[in-house]
Protein backbone atom coordinates (compact mmCIF):
# COMPACT_ATOMS: atom_id res chain seq x y z
CA UNK A 1 0.00 0.00 0.00
CA UNK A 2 1.17 3.54 -0.77
CA UNK A 3 0.57 6.12 1.99
CA UNK A 4 0.02 8.94 -0.54
CA UNK A 5 -2.74 6.96 -2.27
CA UNK A 6 -4.54 6.39 1.05
CA UNK A 7 -4.26 10.09 1.90
CA UNK A 8 -5.71 10.92 -1.53
CA UNK A 9 -8.52 8.42 -1.05
CA UNK A 10 -9.58 9.99 2.27
CA UNK A 11 -9.06 13.52 0.89
CA UNK A 12 -11.59 12.68 -1.81
CA UNK A 13 -14.11 11.56 0.79
CA UNK A 14 -13.81 7.82 0.21
CA UNK A 15 -13.86 5.29 3.03
CA UNK A 16 -10.73 3.43 4.09
CA UNK A 17 -10.81 -0.30 4.74
CA UNK A 18 -9.84 -1.76 8.10
CA UNK A 19 -6.67 -3.16 6.47
CA UNK A 20 -5.71 0.26 5.07
CA UNK A 21 -6.25 1.95 8.42
CA UNK A 22 -4.21 -0.72 10.21
CA UNK A 23 -1.37 -0.40 7.69
CA UNK A 24 -1.17 3.39 7.96
CA UNK A 25 -1.47 3.67 11.75
CA UNK A 26 0.90 0.85 12.63
CA UNK A 27 3.46 1.95 10.03
CA UNK A 28 3.46 5.45 11.52
CA UNK A 29 3.79 4.04 15.05
CA UNK A 30 6.87 2.07 13.90
CA UNK A 31 8.35 5.22 12.24
CA UNK A 32 7.90 3.75 8.76
CA UNK A 33 5.63 6.63 7.68
CA UNK A 34 6.85 10.22 8.26
CA UNK A 35 5.01 12.82 10.33
CA UNK A 36 4.12 14.94 7.30
CA UNK A 37 2.12 12.08 5.75
CA UNK A 38 0.40 11.27 9.06
CA UNK A 39 -0.43 14.98 9.40
CA UNK A 40 -1.95 14.96 5.92
CA UNK A 41 -4.15 11.96 6.75
CA UNK A 42 -5.28 13.55 10.02
CA UNK A 43 -6.28 16.73 8.20
CA UNK A 44 -8.14 14.70 5.57
CA UNK A 45 -10.02 12.88 8.35
CA UNK A 46 -10.72 16.23 10.03
CA UNK A 47 -12.41 17.59 6.91
CA UNK A 48 -13.98 14.42 5.46
CA UNK A 49 -14.81 12.49 8.64
CA UNK A 50 -15.09 8.74 9.04
CA UNK A 51 -17.93 6.24 8.95
CA UNK A 52 -18.80 4.28 12.07
CA UNK A 53 -17.01 1.18 10.69
CA UNK A 54 -13.89 3.26 9.94
CA UNK A 55 -13.93 4.72 13.46
CA UNK A 56 -14.29 1.25 14.99
CA UNK A 57 -11.38 0.02 12.85
CA UNK A 58 -9.25 3.00 13.91
CA UNK A 59 -10.07 2.31 17.56
CA UNK A 60 -9.19 -1.38 17.17
CA UNK A 61 -5.86 -0.58 15.51
CA UNK A 62 -4.90 1.91 18.23
CA UNK A 63 -5.99 -0.56 20.93
CA UNK A 64 -3.91 -3.41 19.53
CA UNK A 65 -0.85 -1.25 18.87
CA UNK A 66 -0.06 -2.06 22.50
CA UNK A 67 -1.23 -4.40 25.23
CA UNK A 68 -4.69 -4.90 26.68
CA UNK A 69 -4.57 -5.13 30.46
CA UNK A 70 -5.22 -8.69 31.61
CA UNK A 71 -7.78 -8.35 34.40
CA UNK A 72 -8.85 -12.00 34.29
CA UNK A 73 -7.58 -12.62 37.82
CA UNK A 74 -10.03 -10.01 39.15
CA UNK A 75 -13.19 -12.05 39.75
CA UNK A 76 -15.98 -9.53 39.34
CA UNK A 77 -17.47 -6.83 37.15
CA UNK A 78 -15.03 -4.08 36.16
CA UNK A 79 -16.37 -0.65 35.25
CA UNK A 80 -14.84 2.75 34.53
CA UNK A 81 -16.06 6.29 33.99
CA UNK A 82 -14.82 8.70 31.36
CA UNK A 83 -15.44 12.43 31.39
CA UNK A 84 -14.82 14.65 28.38
CA UNK A 85 -13.41 17.23 30.78
CA UNK A 86 -14.17 20.57 32.31
CA UNK A 87 -13.27 23.05 35.04
CA UNK A 88 -13.45 21.70 38.58
CA UNK A 89 -14.40 18.23 37.30
CA UNK A 90 -13.19 16.02 40.14
CA UNK A 91 -15.86 13.30 40.36
CA UNK A 92 -13.49 10.38 39.63
CA UNK A 93 -11.83 10.90 43.01
CA UNK A 94 -15.15 10.34 44.80
CA UNK A 95 -16.91 7.82 42.59
CA UNK A 96 -13.93 5.43 42.40
CA UNK A 97 -13.98 4.85 46.17
CA UNK A 98 -17.81 4.75 46.33
CA UNK A 99 -18.15 2.12 43.60
CA UNK A 100 -15.24 0.08 44.99
CA UNK A 101 -16.90 0.10 48.43
CA UNK A 102 -20.04 -1.26 46.73
CA UNK A 103 -18.06 -4.31 45.61
CA UNK A 104 -17.50 -3.29 41.99
CA UNK A 105 -13.96 -2.99 40.59
CA UNK A 106 -12.90 0.37 39.13
CA UNK A 107 -9.58 0.25 37.22
CA UNK A 108 -8.80 3.80 36.06
CA UNK A 109 -6.14 4.75 33.52
CA UNK A 110 -6.42 8.52 33.78
CA UNK A 111 -5.00 11.53 31.99
CA UNK A 112 -3.36 14.86 32.69
CA UNK A 113 -4.89 18.25 32.14
CA UNK A 114 -4.26 20.05 28.87
CA UNK A 115 -5.67 23.39 27.89
CA UNK A 116 -8.41 24.78 30.12
CA UNK A 117 -9.52 21.37 31.47
CA UNK A 118 -8.01 19.65 34.50
CA UNK A 119 -6.56 16.14 34.74
CA UNK A 120 -7.12 13.47 37.39
CA UNK A 121 -3.42 12.54 37.54
CA UNK A 122 -2.41 16.15 38.28
CA UNK A 123 -4.93 16.29 41.12
CA UNK A 124 -3.71 13.04 42.67
CA UNK A 125 -0.05 14.03 42.30
CA UNK A 126 -0.71 17.12 44.42
CA UNK A 127 -0.85 14.62 47.30
CA UNK A 128 2.80 14.32 48.44
CA UNK A 129 4.32 11.03 47.31
CA UNK A 130 1.27 9.76 45.39
CA UNK A 131 2.55 7.43 42.65
CA UNK A 132 0.51 7.23 39.44
CA UNK A 133 3.32 5.60 37.42
CA UNK A 134 2.76 1.97 38.44
CA UNK A 135 3.39 -1.10 36.31
CA UNK A 136 0.33 -2.74 34.77
CA UNK A 137 0.86 -5.79 37.00
CA UNK A 138 0.82 -3.58 40.11
CA UNK A 139 -2.21 -1.75 38.73
CA UNK A 140 -4.18 -5.00 38.48
CA UNK A 141 -2.95 -6.16 41.92
CA UNK A 142 -4.09 -2.96 43.63
CA UNK A 143 -7.43 -2.90 41.80
CA UNK A 144 -8.04 -6.45 43.04
CA UNK A 145 -6.93 -5.59 46.58
CA UNK A 146 -8.60 -2.19 47.09
CA UNK A 147 -11.29 -2.20 44.43
CA UNK A 148 -9.90 0.83 42.61
CA UNK A 149 -6.57 2.19 41.42
CA UNK A 150 -5.55 5.25 39.37
CA UNK A 151 -2.56 5.23 37.03
CA UNK A 152 -1.38 7.14 33.96
CA UNK A 153 -1.12 5.79 30.44
CA UNK A 154 1.96 3.56 30.31
CA UNK A 155 4.17 3.09 27.25
CA UNK A 156 2.54 -0.33 26.70
CA UNK A 157 -0.99 1.12 26.47
CA UNK A 158 -2.06 2.37 23.03
CA UNK A 159 1.33 3.71 21.84
CA UNK A 160 -0.27 4.63 18.50
CA UNK A 161 -2.73 6.93 20.24
CA UNK A 162 -0.03 8.56 22.33
CA UNK A 163 2.06 9.34 19.25
CA UNK A 164 -0.87 10.46 17.11
CA UNK A 165 -2.39 12.64 19.85
CA UNK A 166 0.85 14.61 20.16
CA UNK A 167 0.70 15.24 16.41
CA UNK A 168 -2.99 16.22 16.50
CA UNK A 169 -2.21 18.79 19.17
CA UNK A 170 0.22 20.66 16.90
CA UNK A 171 -1.68 20.23 13.61
CA UNK A 172 -5.06 21.67 14.74
CA UNK A 173 -6.82 18.31 14.27
CA UNK A 174 -7.88 17.71 17.88
CA UNK A 175 -11.52 18.68 17.18
CA UNK A 176 -12.40 15.68 15.01
CA UNK A 177 -15.19 13.38 16.20
CA UNK A 178 -13.74 10.07 14.89
CA UNK A 179 -10.25 10.95 16.13
CA UNK A 180 -11.63 11.90 19.55
CA UNK A 181 -13.67 8.69 19.76
CA UNK A 182 -10.81 6.41 18.73
CA UNK A 183 -8.43 8.11 21.17
CA UNK A 184 -10.80 7.84 24.13
CA UNK A 185 -12.15 4.37 23.49
CA UNK A 186 -8.86 2.69 22.58
CA UNK A 187 -7.52 3.61 26.04
CA UNK A 188 -10.74 2.60 27.78
CA UNK A 189 -10.96 -0.77 26.03
CA UNK A 190 -7.30 -1.38 26.95
CA UNK A 191 -8.24 -1.33 30.66
CA UNK A 192 -9.90 -4.74 30.44
CA UNK A 193 -13.26 -3.40 31.65
CA UNK A 194 -16.75 -4.88 31.28
CA UNK A 195 -18.70 -1.62 31.38
CA UNK A 196 -18.30 2.12 30.95
CA UNK A 197 -20.23 5.19 32.08
CA UNK A 198 -19.59 8.33 30.03
CA UNK A 199 -19.91 11.86 31.38
CA UNK A 200 -20.11 13.99 28.24
CA UNK A 201 -19.98 17.70 29.04
CA UNK A 202 -21.61 20.56 27.16
CA UNK A 203 -21.46 24.32 27.65
CA UNK A 204 -18.92 27.13 27.76
CA UNK A 205 -16.38 25.11 29.76
CA UNK A 206 -16.73 21.93 27.72
CA UNK A 207 -15.10 20.70 24.56
CA UNK A 208 -18.58 20.45 23.01
CA UNK A 209 -20.20 23.87 23.43
CA UNK A 210 -23.78 22.80 22.67
CA UNK A 211 -25.82 19.82 23.78
CA UNK A 212 -26.50 18.52 20.25
CA UNK A 213 -22.77 18.11 19.60
CA UNK A 214 -22.33 16.51 23.04
CA UNK A 215 -25.11 14.03 22.23
CA UNK A 216 -23.49 13.21 18.89
CA UNK A 217 -20.18 12.52 20.62
CA UNK A 218 -21.86 10.41 23.33
CA UNK A 219 -23.67 8.26 20.76
CA UNK A 220 -20.47 7.75 18.76
CA UNK A 221 -18.57 6.67 21.89
CA UNK A 222 -21.39 4.34 22.92
CA UNK A 223 -21.47 2.73 19.46
CA UNK A 224 -17.79 1.82 19.78
CA UNK A 225 -18.29 0.39 23.28
CA UNK A 226 -21.22 -1.70 22.03
CA UNK A 227 -19.09 -3.02 19.16
CA UNK A 228 -16.88 -4.51 21.90
CA UNK A 229 -19.93 -5.94 23.73
CA UNK A 230 -19.46 -3.61 26.69
CA UNK A 231 -22.30 -2.33 28.84
CA UNK A 232 -22.41 1.42 28.39
CA UNK A 233 -24.48 4.52 29.06
CA UNK A 234 -23.83 8.25 28.91
CA UNK A 235 -24.82 11.31 30.91
CA UNK A 236 -24.95 14.73 29.29
CA UNK A 237 -23.92 17.12 32.05
CA UNK A 238 -23.57 20.88 32.12
CA UNK A 239 -20.31 22.77 32.12
CA UNK A 240 -22.10 26.14 31.99
CA UNK A 241 -20.61 26.78 35.41
CA UNK A 242 -17.52 25.30 37.07
CA UNK A 243 -18.20 22.16 39.08
CA UNK A 244 -18.16 22.57 42.83
CA UNK A 245 -16.26 24.96 45.08
CA UNK A 246 -12.73 24.79 43.69
CA UNK A 247 -10.69 24.44 40.54
CA UNK A 248 -7.04 23.60 41.11
CA UNK A 249 -5.27 20.41 42.04
CA UNK A 250 -4.69 20.36 45.82
CA UNK A 251 -7.82 22.48 46.29
CA UNK A 252 -9.91 19.88 44.46
CA UNK A 253 -8.45 17.08 46.57
CA UNK A 254 -9.42 19.11 49.65
CA UNK A 255 -12.98 19.49 48.31
CA UNK A 256 -13.31 15.77 47.64
CA UNK A 257 -12.08 14.85 51.12
CA UNK A 258 -14.51 17.35 52.69
CA UNK A 259 -17.39 15.78 50.72
CA UNK A 260 -16.32 12.28 51.77
CA UNK A 261 -16.24 13.60 55.36
CA UNK A 262 -19.88 14.75 54.88
CA UNK A 263 -19.01 18.42 55.23
CA UNK A 264 -20.79 21.30 53.54
CA UNK A 265 -19.76 24.84 52.66
CA UNK A 266 -22.41 27.48 52.05
CA UNK A 267 -22.17 30.50 49.79
CA UNK A 268 -23.36 34.02 50.57
CA UNK A 269 -26.61 33.08 48.81
CA UNK A 270 -27.08 30.05 51.06
CA UNK A 271 -26.14 27.38 48.51
CA UNK A 272 -24.01 24.39 49.42
CA UNK A 273 -21.06 24.85 47.07
CA UNK A 274 -20.25 21.12 47.31
CA UNK A 275 -23.73 20.09 46.15
CA UNK A 276 -23.04 19.73 42.40
CA UNK A 277 -19.81 17.77 42.91
CA UNK A 278 -21.56 15.49 45.40
CA UNK A 279 -24.66 14.98 43.25
CA UNK A 280 -22.82 14.28 39.99
CA UNK A 281 -20.49 11.87 41.80
CA UNK A 282 -23.48 10.02 43.28
CA UNK A 283 -25.31 9.90 39.94
CA UNK A 284 -22.28 8.51 38.13
CA UNK A 285 -21.55 6.06 40.96
CA UNK A 286 -25.13 4.80 40.91
CA UNK A 287 -25.08 4.20 37.16
CA UNK A 288 -21.79 2.31 37.50
CA UNK A 289 -23.17 0.17 40.35
CA UNK A 290 -26.38 -0.56 38.46
CA UNK A 291 -24.48 -1.30 35.22
CA UNK A 292 -22.50 -3.89 37.18
CA UNK A 293 -25.74 -5.63 38.18
CA UNK A 294 -25.43 -4.92 41.90
CA UNK A 295 -29.00 -3.59 42.07
CA UNK A 296 -32.20 -4.23 40.13
CA UNK A 297 -32.82 -0.55 39.47
CA UNK A 298 -31.07 2.82 39.42
CA UNK A 299 -32.90 4.15 42.49
CA UNK A 300 -31.55 1.34 44.68
CA UNK A 301 -28.06 1.93 43.27
CA UNK A 302 -28.30 5.63 44.11
CA UNK A 303 -29.43 4.80 47.64
CA UNK A 304 -26.49 2.42 48.06
CA UNK A 305 -24.00 5.02 46.75
CA UNK A 306 -25.42 7.66 49.09
CA UNK A 307 -25.24 5.28 52.06
CA UNK A 308 -21.59 4.44 51.29
CA UNK A 309 -20.69 8.13 51.02
CA UNK A 310 -22.47 9.12 54.24
CA UNK A 311 -21.07 6.17 56.21
CA UNK A 312 -17.46 7.17 55.61
CA UNK A 313 -16.74 3.96 53.66
CA UNK A 314 -15.79 5.94 50.53
CA UNK A 315 -13.31 8.07 52.50
CA UNK A 316 -11.82 4.90 53.99
CA UNK A 317 -11.33 3.48 50.46
CA UNK A 318 -9.74 6.72 49.27
CA UNK A 319 -7.34 6.77 52.22
CA UNK A 320 -6.48 3.10 51.61
CA UNK A 321 -5.72 3.85 47.96
CA UNK A 322 -3.50 6.78 48.97
CA UNK A 323 -1.49 4.57 51.32
CA UNK A 324 -1.09 1.80 48.72
CA UNK A 325 0.05 4.34 46.10
CA UNK A 326 2.48 6.01 48.55
CA UNK A 327 0.39 9.16 48.95
CA UNK A 328 0.63 11.10 52.22
CA UNK A 329 -2.82 12.65 52.31
CA UNK A 330 -2.22 14.19 55.75
CA UNK A 331 0.61 16.26 54.21
CA UNK A 332 -1.58 17.85 51.51
CA UNK A 333 -0.26 21.39 51.14
CA UNK A 334 -2.77 24.21 50.81
CA UNK A 335 -2.06 27.65 49.28
CA UNK A 336 -0.86 30.40 51.59
CA UNK A 337 -1.69 33.51 49.57
CA UNK A 338 -4.86 34.79 47.97
CA UNK A 339 -6.59 37.73 46.34
CA UNK A 340 -10.36 38.28 46.15
CA UNK A 341 -12.46 39.37 43.19
CA UNK A 342 -15.73 41.08 44.13
CA UNK A 343 -18.82 42.18 42.21
CA UNK A 344 -19.15 45.87 41.37
CA UNK A 345 -22.85 45.85 40.43
CA UNK A 346 -26.16 44.48 41.73
CA UNK A 347 -28.24 41.87 39.92
CA UNK A 348 -28.24 38.14 39.21
CA UNK A 349 -25.30 35.99 38.14
CA UNK A 350 -26.50 35.32 34.59
CA UNK A 351 -23.68 33.35 33.01
CA UNK A 352 -20.08 32.20 33.21
CA UNK A 353 -17.48 31.91 30.49
CA UNK A 354 -16.09 28.76 32.08
CA UNK A 355 -13.31 28.39 29.53
CA UNK A 356 -11.91 31.75 30.68
CA UNK A 357 -11.89 30.43 34.26
CA UNK A 358 -9.83 27.48 33.04
CA UNK A 359 -7.48 29.82 31.18
CA UNK A 360 -7.01 31.82 34.41
CA UNK A 361 -5.94 28.50 35.95
CA UNK A 362 -3.26 28.13 33.28
CA UNK A 363 -1.94 31.61 34.15
CA UNK A 364 -1.73 30.45 37.78
CA UNK A 365 -0.01 27.19 36.68
CA UNK A 366 -2.94 25.13 37.97
CA UNK A 367 -3.22 23.89 34.36
CA UNK A 368 -0.92 23.62 31.37
CA UNK A 369 -0.84 25.07 27.88
CA UNK A 370 1.78 22.61 26.59
CA UNK A 371 2.28 18.99 27.61
CA UNK A 372 5.66 19.72 29.23
CA UNK A 373 4.46 22.69 31.35
CA UNK A 374 5.05 22.31 35.09
CA UNK A 375 1.94 22.30 37.31
CA UNK A 376 1.94 24.25 40.58
CA UNK A 377 -0.22 22.03 42.85
CA UNK A 378 -1.49 24.68 45.28
CA UNK A 379 -2.70 27.19 42.66
CA UNK A 380 -6.38 27.53 41.81
CA UNK A 381 -9.64 29.41 42.01
CA UNK A 382 -12.41 29.27 44.61
CA UNK A 383 -16.00 29.94 43.52
CA UNK A 384 -18.34 31.83 45.84
CA UNK A 385 -21.43 32.18 43.65
CA UNK A 386 -23.45 30.10 41.21
CA UNK A 387 -25.78 30.79 38.30
CA UNK A 388 -28.98 32.51 39.36
CA UNK A 389 -27.61 33.87 42.66
CA UNK A 390 -28.70 37.37 43.67
CA UNK A 391 -25.52 39.46 43.77
CA UNK A 392 -24.84 42.76 45.50
CA UNK A 393 -21.90 45.08 44.82
CA UNK A 394 -19.12 43.97 47.17
CA UNK A 395 -20.11 40.27 47.14
CA UNK A 396 -17.34 37.76 46.57
CA UNK A 397 -17.30 36.05 43.16
CA UNK A 398 -13.87 34.37 43.17
CA UNK A 399 -10.84 33.95 45.38
CA UNK A 400 -7.54 33.37 43.59
CA UNK A 401 -5.28 31.03 45.59
CA UNK A 402 -1.62 30.12 45.22
CA UNK A 403 1.97 30.61 46.27
CA UNK A 404 3.06 32.65 43.23
CA UNK A 405 1.39 36.05 43.78
CA UNK A 406 3.18 37.52 40.77
CA UNK A 407 0.73 35.49 38.66
CA UNK A 408 -2.40 36.79 40.39
CA UNK A 409 -2.81 39.98 38.30
CA UNK A 410 -3.04 38.12 35.00
CA UNK A 411 -5.50 35.60 36.43
CA UNK A 412 -7.54 38.42 38.02
CA UNK A 413 -7.86 40.19 34.65
CA UNK A 414 -9.01 36.98 32.94
CA UNK A 415 -11.50 36.13 35.71
CA UNK A 416 -12.97 39.64 35.70
CA UNK A 417 -14.15 38.92 32.11
CA UNK A 418 -15.52 35.46 32.89
CA UNK A 419 -18.96 36.26 34.36
CA UNK A 420 -21.91 38.51 33.71
CA UNK A 421 -24.36 40.07 36.18
CA UNK A 422 -27.81 40.90 34.80
CA UNK A 423 -30.94 42.55 36.18
CA UNK A 424 -32.93 39.62 34.78
CA UNK A 425 -32.82 36.33 36.66
CA UNK A 426 -31.70 33.45 34.38
CA UNK A 427 -33.33 30.03 34.06
CA UNK A 428 -32.49 27.51 36.76
CA UNK A 429 -29.24 25.69 36.01
CA UNK A 430 -29.73 21.97 35.28
CA UNK A 431 -26.72 19.80 36.13
CA UNK A 432 -27.65 16.61 34.25
CA UNK A 433 -29.63 17.20 31.08
CA UNK A 434 -30.02 13.67 29.68
CA UNK A 435 -29.13 10.03 30.26
CA UNK A 436 -28.52 8.04 27.07
CA UNK A 437 -28.83 4.27 27.36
Amino acid sequence: MLPAELIKKKRNGEGLTAEEIEFFILSYTKNEIPEYQMSALLMAIYFKGMTNSETVALTKTMLHSGVVVDTSRIDGFKVDKHSTGGVGDKTSLILGPIVAAAGVYVPMISGRGLGHTGGTLDKLESIPGFNTQLSLEKFVDLTKKIGTCFIGQTKEICPADKKIYALRDVTATVESLPLICASIMSKKMAEGIDGLVLDVKFGSGAFMKNIDKARELAMALMNIAKSYDKRVLALLSSMEQPLGRYSGNALEIFECVEIMENKTHFSQAGRDLYADTRELSLQLSAHMIHLAGKTSNFEDAYGLAEKILKSGAALKKFEEMCVEQSGRLHELKMPEQKVELIATTNGFLANFDVEKIGLAGIILRAGRKKTDDIIHPTSGVEFHAQLGDAIKAGDLIYTIHGDEPERFAGAYEMLSKSFHISLQKPHEHVLIKEVLR
